[in-house]
């Protein structure tokens, strides 16, 4: 250990990393030094939140809290019926390098999803998933300089390569030329740098055995040589959630919900977000207004909607033809809407808003823009919305949910009112749950891998005791554990502890963050890379 080196605690995220994508790797001895960690030090599962997608994760791993206290719970902010992508300004609560920061602690932050836009710390920050290519950093014009001394740095792999496992494998070299370039240059107490790659290459191709196996031997070299330059006296693996594959249905509940009487349709309108919202539109054309005139061509659809012809029904034809991809890599977005079947969100008594918010919001008068549901009411609908929902089965008689509850047994905060009201976790998360409307409940699942509830987690360093181990981790778990490493206590509102393997330095109680609230993202290249993934439907 180097006495003159100033990095106290090291963090790296590697999105979706789990026994089941490591233990391999491990044994053909392909990460030898992650595997070092995991064998010098302590390691065990660490269990995610629900919902356990990568929006809401992250800022719970680096809050410390649920949902309903820092009120991230998906990909999207709803406004009423509208929506945007989420950025920093929906977390509403201090980041762990924001609590250092009132320590006198500095930071670099690299590549950590929901960071857009930064607010001002000591240290330096560049953006993840979220933000957009080209993203405002801390401090300001941090990127040029960046990238002036390591060369090209992107947000997203280069949506032009003909090679994704390579073009992924670069972004992973990009984070750490990136955070050894900022270490360097500011020298901080803490560092984290986080890797995506290691997630979204199983979401567009997770067959691809090369590739994944090419992008964790990237992360693995770039992790030597952070250690190797910087040499943390403590350094910290955790992922966000687990990966693996689909075994089971595609369940879409707004088309059960509709033949429960819950959810009413239209015919056209923009509706709620799914690939063809986001594909095209007024954003990428450098109009930042989500106003928009219809077509001609649009204005036709609509009527043939109206008279049947829905785009649900010309899709299916088109699927039996074989012809479904070609025309939708074609077929103008509003045109698509114009003619699908939607749900009414303001007419309707319940819906799915997105798929992974993992659950249904009730449409309470007072509370939505157009509600219809009493409050006095509400409770006997959400009752029989979860006898309704406990219910279904596949069509082999096994149960679609793990878990059917009310919202608040998940999650608890001043954010809470921002959640779905109920809480659907599929079982063993080995169904695809969707929002979309195609005239059956069930079939096959959109995408063969996603998202599993067991991550990982290992530390190793001057300040663990791996004879300790990881206990029963959480997520919430990893920022009090940081802040232990540095003898810090943690906020006493904060929903983990910290892990076995270090000190605890106790509780303080900690003003809640009192920033701005919500900007809009308003990037259509944002929400195409979302769609693209399968996290917009």
């Amino acid at each position: 250990m180097n006495d003159d080196a100033s990095l106290q605690t090291l963090l790296v995220g590697i999105d979706a990393a789990c026994d089941r994508v490591l233990e391999p790797l491990f044994d053909a001895e392909e990460i030898p030094t992650l595997e070092s960690i995991y064998r010098d030090g302590t390691s065990g599962p660490l269990e995610s939140q629900i919902p356990p997608w990568t929006a809401s994760a992250w800022p719970s791993l680096y809050t410390g809290m649920n949902p309903g206290k820092h009120g991230v719970y998906g990909f999207l902010d709803f406004d009423g019926y509208d929506w945007d992508v989420v950025n920093a300004t929906d977390v509403r609560e201090r980041t762990l390098w924001e609590l250092l920061d009132r320590h006198g602690i500095s930071s670099v932050v690299v590549n950590v999803p929901v960071t857009h836009p930064p607010r001002e710390f000591d240290g330096a920050l560049i953006p993840g998933y979220t933000a957009p290519e080209d993203p405002d950093c801390h401090p300001s014009g941090l990127l040029e300089e960046v990238r002036a001394a390591i060369g090209e740095y992107r947000v997203y792999p280069d949506e032009d390569a003909t090679n994704l496992g390579q073009a992924y494998t670069d972004c992973v070299r990009m984070r750490g030329e990136a955070f050894r370039y900022l270490a360097a240059e500011y020298d901080p107490e803490f560092g984290f740098v986080e890797f995506q790659a290691t997630d979204s290459i199983f979401h567009e191709q997770p067959d691809n055995d090369d590739a994944i196996r090419s992008i964790y031997r990237e992360v693995d070299r770039q992790l030597a040589e952070i250690l190797e330059a910087t040499e943390p006296a403590n350094v910290i693996i955790a992922s966000d959630h687990g990966m693996g594959p689909y075994n089971g249905q595609e369940f879409r509940i707004n088309e059960f919900l509709r033949e429960e009487g819950f959810v009413t349709t239209a015919s056209g309108g923009r509706g709620m977000p799914n690939w063809a919202t986001v594909r095209d539109g007024n954003l990428k054309d450098g109009d930042d207004t989500t106003r928009h005139e219809a077509s001609v061509a649009e204005r036709a659809m609509a009527t043939a909607a109206g008279f049947g012809l829905t785009s649900q029904r010309i899709g299916a034809v088109l699927e039996r033809l074989g012809l479904d991809e070609v025309v939708a890599s074609y077929a103008p977005a509003g045109m698509v809407n114009a003619g699908a079947t939607q749900v009414d969100f303001p007419n309707s008594t319940a819906y799915v808003r997105s798929r992974i918010e993992l659950g249904v919001r009730i449409n309470l008068e007072g509370r939505e823009p157009d509600g219809v549901v009493p409050p006095g009411a509400y409770e006997e609908v959400r009752t029989r919305l979860i006898d309704a929902l406990r219910s279904v089965t596949t069509p082999d008689g096994e149960p679609v949910f793990e878990a059917v509850r009310p919202s608040e047994e998940y999650f608890h905060g001043p954010e809470s009112e921002r959640a779905v009201d109920i809480v659907t976790v599929p079982a063993d998360f080995e169904h695809f749950l969707s929002a979309t409307l195609l005239n059956e409940q069930f079939g096959p699942p959109s995408e063969p891998w996603n998202h599993k509830l067991e991550g990982t987690v290992a530390a190793r360093g001057a300040d663990i005791e791996p004879a300790a181990g990881v206990g029963d981790a959480h997520l919430f778990d990893i920022a009090p554990t940081v802040l232990s490493t540095f003898g810090i206590p943690f906020d006493e509102r904060m929903d983990g502890s910290p892990l076995p393997c270090v000190d605890s330095a106790g509780t303080r109680q900690y003003p809640r963050f009192d920033g701005t609230r919500s900007v809009e993202t308003a990037d259509d290249t944002v929400e195409k890379r979302l769609a693209d993934l399968g996290y917009l439907e």
